[in-house]
């Protein structure tokens, strides 16, 4: 453990190369300790044998190591009050009754993704506690036509399928009443099942041209059950300057576009939580900063990414806000 004038030394290094991005040096915290140059460089030369710092090849200054930013978390870290800017483009997310959960956190990541520079990332997936309600089928024209998904939840899902045959309009109510009577009460999950081994065995007994029909609606239910990615501001990590380097770029792109890495920012664990460079199993490069969300019956996973020399004040302070304002009934 540091003494607090490592501890606030630790601190000013952290919070000021976060926003400059330029080395620190000891000139530039004397007046702020009321210390004299001498004392600060040792006690940034016992920062540096500790891990904590690191001394750059082009200045005399010390930037933050990943320890050292672990300890700044770990230890040192405060949540950051909400300017007054930030409250109001957020309340006007919250402030609309009319979002359902998985639009509230699409749109506030969004924001928040926009607030911080850093790239946000939505891994949502339907709860076991969704139970199919009710199907419903809006026919758009002879070839195009939307399903819509209500569980007891209240969540909605719609999916627009395309069927190439020409289908009567009989066939697709008759398979959309079939459906109902017996997938009523399923949980999502194991709706497929249903529709393999007990619905399919069936259809073929009442619709003409079941076996079109049946794929479709198969394909639909398979697609509402699986776990959904949003990414927003996958560029803003692109600008930061730690990643200027094209073979850094190209390396980071090909991990946003693999589905298996991007998958495993799922996070399990409750609360806020921050994986810092070798700790994200991503990119040492990277931190990226986690929230398991439970509400409405869904589940899923919000996460920023971003350089190691992150707000993570700022950061922690909006993850909070969406995260106590979700459970107000969006």
């Amino acid at each position: 453990m540091l003494n607090n004038r490592q501890t606030k030394l630790l601190k000013i290094i952290v919070e000021d190369y976060v926003k400059t991005a330029r080395p620190v040096s000891s000139k530039a915290i004397c007046d702020i300790l009321n210390c004299s140059s001498a004392t600060i460089r040792n006690e940034m030369s016992y920062l540096e044998e500790t891990g904590l710092l690191e001394k750059t090849h082009i200045s005399s200054g010390r930037v933050p190591s990943e320890k050292g930013y672990r300890y700044y978390v770990d230890h040192i870290l405060e949540p950051k009050e909400l300017t007054g800017e930030d409250m109001l483009k957020l309340q006007t997310i919250v402030n609309n009754s009319s979002l359902m959960l998985d639009d509230y956190i699409t749109k506030s990541m969004e924001i928040v993704s926009e607030m911080t520079n850093l790239t946000a990332i939505v891994l949502g997936k339907s709860s076991k506690d969704n139970c199919v309600s009710k199907v419903e089928v809006v026919p758009i024209n002879e070839h195009n036509l939307i399903a819509i998904v209500i569980t007891d939840k209240g969540h909605v899902e719609h999916k627009n399928l395309t069927i190439k045959e020409n289908v009567s309009i009989n066939d697709i109510k008759q398979t959309v009443d079939l459906i109902n009577k017996m997938i009523i009460g399923t949980q999502l999950n194991e709706v497929g099942k249903v529709l393999e081994y007990e619905v399919k065995p069936i259809i073929a007994r009442y619709v003409k041209q079941h076996e079109v029909l049946y794929n479709a609606f198969y394909t639909a239910f398979t697609d509402f059950t699986k776990e959904s990615v949003t990414m927003t501001g996958r560029k803003n990590l692109l600008m930061q300057p730690e990643f200027n380097n094209a073979d850094k770029i190209r390396d980071i792109i090909s991990k946003f576009e693999d589905k298996e890495i991007v998958d495993k920012i799922e996070e399990n664990d409750n609360g806020i939580n921050i994986y810092i460079g070798s700790e994200t199993e991503f990119d040492d490069d990277v931190t990226i900063v986690k929230m398991k969300y439970e509400a409405n019956g869904e589940e899923g996973t919000i996460a920023l990414v971003g350089p190691k020399r992150m707000e993570y004040d700022k950061v922690i302070a909006l993850l909070e806000y969406i995260k106590e304002n979700m459970k107000e009934g969006n």
